[in-house]
């Protein structure tokens, strides 16, 4: 290395700006686009260590990001903190300049990383409608980080999910732009804290609009119009920037009127840094720069691709640097591409380097690694977070299980299974894609994969370190509950419970529901689990790169539902699915369901407790469920013309109604509801309104209720929805007990964009309405927007503050 005591980038003492300028300057064009991309880890270790002959020829010039150490390893979090440490010191020692690396990972239901705490899924962290708990939840993800030296996530995804066929909608905190944004939020600060030099960048994902693609395929065009992307898109993301500082974005795969994201200044200068007032690091969704060529044909070859990415404002290439480095320097040097754009993305990465505090503390105690993963306080919280996100969709009264049976009979694919409890990013689900399926003796039969057909279409995986060889995947799990074990651990003392399979996830081999039959006849009580398989590789039903045109169960579930229900036996199904299901049969035929999402590792602890009464469930929807896929899209907040036919309403052969409705969940209590209160009437268009309503737990056991605060502007100079959220609080009631909750309105969130496309507050009628869900409306009232027209800044958009009594 130079002689660089006395650099000022070296001297903590100094400005950041003044240590990123003295920096830059002294890095050659080498250095610099190096800084611009990533190495995989597989690429530099061999057999968890650092292979320093790779490392001399993939880091001479450094790196900006060290792509999964974590989550494309079985390494353990001793061995993972000490490969980290390695790396760092490679760099601060056999590099020019010293740069240390930032390594990156993923997070989406948990730190995806061997023996990290598997949280719910996305979509069941948004059922929960409780922002304190997933805060609480990014807290357990960046304190097992920071111990193995990971300093940022490729999460959250802030996208709004308006088509279930889209198989990443279980990373999604669903179809409404209100609760991402709250969920968003939460897991943000819970993640990033208060400081980075103490915290974990987190990654807003996927800018912009990805949620909603034609024909509910990934990677396909979003037919969106500027007004719907600012209106339903962009607030989960401006929120999270706004309110918890989110300190990275990624872009889309997608195009948006016929301009990819990962080329569109348009959405990733003009409108998220000049608009939004975002200042991290803009980070590109894997591949995506090469497939402005390679998928988009915006770009002739992978020099071309680079210029335009990297002018649009992606700093960072992601997984490796490869469109950056030589195809870049190409650019470079025909005048293709401006040294300035260069020197703006190093800018920003070192920037983040130096509010990270790399270059003080590059390494971490690998001793003390193990000691923040798999605590009790972290499994507690993951049996909270299951519990909490649980949604009872249907009940006549055969729940809750109290006094519990004294025979049971446990029926299903997903009964017995730890693999399918999980979701496309949780660990080790997603390392599926590099060492082959998952293999476990309740997991086996039709919908079990062969060996070799797990890689990506148009998607390399991970390069495989040759000596890692075969893995099996069923030693990695984290320490996981089963459905049958939580209920076999719950059930009356003696009871007999009887477990039967009946059939695969997929498939077409009937020979066990026979058995499962049996088993129900046998029984006082048939609890029957089924759903999907959640992943990236082949064989899956849901989840990235996993589309579907039909939302029923696949294979033979819904067959073997049917015949566990024609024995009389009282069933229960209990739903471990990734994505929004139209099943209207289950609801006509099947006395309770129960919708678990993809729970993670306290999965049979929080159902077992839902079934048994031990917990009373308080989930709420975060999506509309749909009656059939001819429905779609479909979702609460549509416009007045929407979701209907006119005249008649309805389709010729269907309903146009939802199965079950946006915020919809039952609880084994009930909950009244009084009579809307305002503390005004008349307001200008910069007030806020108080709304207050008194809820009491009318039935017998204590229980939550999550109430729900709705606003309508009814006459517009365009049109609006319905109804939108715009404000929520998860209320906990004893029997008897009754409370007042105060929404603290802010005008602001009655902003829209008008016919001149400026955001305002428009005077007149406002309806609120106060329920438990977009359909079950308990109070209704009115209040007038008066005097002139406010235009405002998406920035001045307050959240609604809720006060209980």
């Amino acid at each position: 290395m130079a002689d660089l005591a006395g650099a000022a980038y070296r001297d903590p003492s100094r400005p950041t700006a003044e240590r990123v300028e003295d920096l830059l300057a002294r890095m050659g064009q080498d250095e610099k686009l190096a800084q611009l991309g990533g190495v995989w880890v597989t690429e530099l270790a061999r057999a968890g260590r650092l292979d320093e002959t790779k490392a001399k020829d993939l880091l001479r010039h450094g790196t900006g990001h060290v792509t999964r150490i974590a989550a494309a390893t079985t390494l353990r979090p001793t061995e993972l903190a000490a490969l980290a440490n390695e790396i760092q010191r490679f760099l601060a020692e056999h590099t020019r300049l010293g740069i240390p690396a930032v390594v990156h990972e993923e997070s989406t239901g948990g730190f995806c990383a061997r023996d990290a705490t598997c949280f719910p899924q996305a979509i069941g962290l948004a059922s929960t409608w409780d922002p304190e708990l997933v805060c609480a939840v990014g807290r357990v993800i960046r304190t097992q980080m920071l111990a193995v030296g990971a300093r940022h996530t490729l999460a959250p995804v802030l996208d709004v999910a308006r088509d279930p066929r889209w198989g990443r909608t279980e990373e999604t905190y669903g179809e409404d732009p209100y609760l991402a944004a709250r969920i968003g939020v939460a897991y943000v600060r819970g993640v990033q804290g208060d400081d980075l030099a103490r915290g974990v960048v987190a990654t807003g994902k996927h800018f912009v609009g990805y949620g909603a693609p034609e024909g509910g395929l990934n990677w396909a065009p979003a037919p969106l119009s500027r007004r719907e992307l600012l209106e339903r898109f962009v607030p989960p993301f401006e929120a999270a920037i706004r309110e918890a500082g989110l300190a990275s974005v990624m872009n889309g795969y997608h195009e948006i009127d016929g301009i990819p994201c990962a080329a569109s200044p348009e959405l990733l200068d003009e409108l998220l840094r000049g608009q939004m007032g975002f200042d991290g690091t803009v980070v590109a969704d894997y591949y995506s720069v090469r497939t402005l060529w390679s998928y988009h044909r915006v770009a002739a070859d992978e020099s071309e691709a680079a210029a335009r990415a990297l002018e649009a404002g992606i700093d960072v290439e992601l997984p490796a640097l490869e469109t950056y480095a030589e195809p870049l320097a190409r650019a470079l040097r025909e005048g293709r591409a401006d040294p300035a754009w260069v020197d703006r993305s190093v800018r920003r990465v070192l920037r983040q380097k130096f509010q990270l505090g790399l270059f003080e503390r590059p390494y971490v105690d690998a001793a003390a690694a193990r000691s923040a993963f798999q605590t009790p306080a972290q499994r507690g919280l993951a049996r909270r977070v299951a519990e909490a996100s649980l949604v009872l969709l249907v009940n006549d009264g055969l729940l809750p299980l109290d006094p519990a049976p004294d025979s049971l009979a446990v029926i299903g694919p997903v009964a017995a299974s730890r693999r399918l409890l999980q979701g496309d990013y949780h660990y080790p689900t997603h390392l599926e894609l590099r060492f082959g399926p998952i293999r476990e003796a309740s997991d086996g039969g039709a919908d079990a994969r062969r060996d070799g057909e797990t890689a990506l279409p148009a998607l390399p995986p991970p390069p495989t370190s040759t000596s890692e060889g075969r893995v099996d995947l069923a030693e990695c799990f984290p320490p996981m509950v089963t459905l049958l074990e939580g209920i076999r651990s719950r059930a009356a003392p003696g009871a007999r419970v009887a477990y039967a399979r009946g059939c695969d996830v997929s498939g077409d081999d009937a020979s066990g529901i026979e058995e499962a039959v049996a088993a129900a006849r046998g029984a006082e009580v048939a609890i029957v689990a089924v759903g999907g398989r959640s992943g990236l590789s082949d064989g899956c039903t849901s989840g990235e790169f996993h589309d579907r045109a039909e939302l029923g169960l696949p294979g033979l579930q819904q067959r073997l539902v049917e015949a566990v229900v024609a024995t009389g036996t009282p069933t229960v199904v209990v739903l471990v699915n990734g994505r929004p299901l139209a099943l209207p049969w289950i609801a006509e035929r099947v006395p309770a369901v129960l919708e678990a999402w993809l729970p993670g590792e306290q999965a049979g602890s929080a159902v077992a407790a839902a079934l048994f009464g031990d917990v009373n469930p308080a989930g709420r929807l975060p999506v509309t469920l749909p009656r059939a896929v001819g429905q779609l899209p479909l979702y609460y907040n549509h416009k007045p013309s929407g979701a209907r036919s006119q005249i008649k309403g309805e389709y010729a052969d269907l309903s146009n109604t939802p199965l079950f409705p946006f915020g919809h969940g039952l609880s084994y209590t009930a909950f009244d509801y009084g009579e809307l209160e305002l503390d005004a009437v008349r307001v200008p268009p910069d007030a806020r309104v108080a709304v207050a309503v008194r809820v009491r737990n009318a039935g017998p056991r204590r229980g939550e209720e999550v109430v729900q605060l709705y606003v309508r502007d009814p006459v517009a100079s365009v049109t609006r929805p319905v109804r939108q959220l715009a404000g929520f609080a998860r209320l906990p009631l004893d029997p008897g007990q009754a409370r007042r909750v105060v929404f603290h309105l802010d005008t602001s969130q009655l902003a829209f964009y008008g016919r001149d496309m400026l955001l305002s507050v428009e005077p007149g009628e406002v309806e609120v309405m106060v329920g438990a869900s977009s359909e079950d409306i308990r109070a209704r009232g009115r209040f007038e927007i008066v005097g002139g027209r406010r235009v405002l800044r998406s920035a001045e958009i307050v959240p609604t503050r809720v006060e209980v009594g």
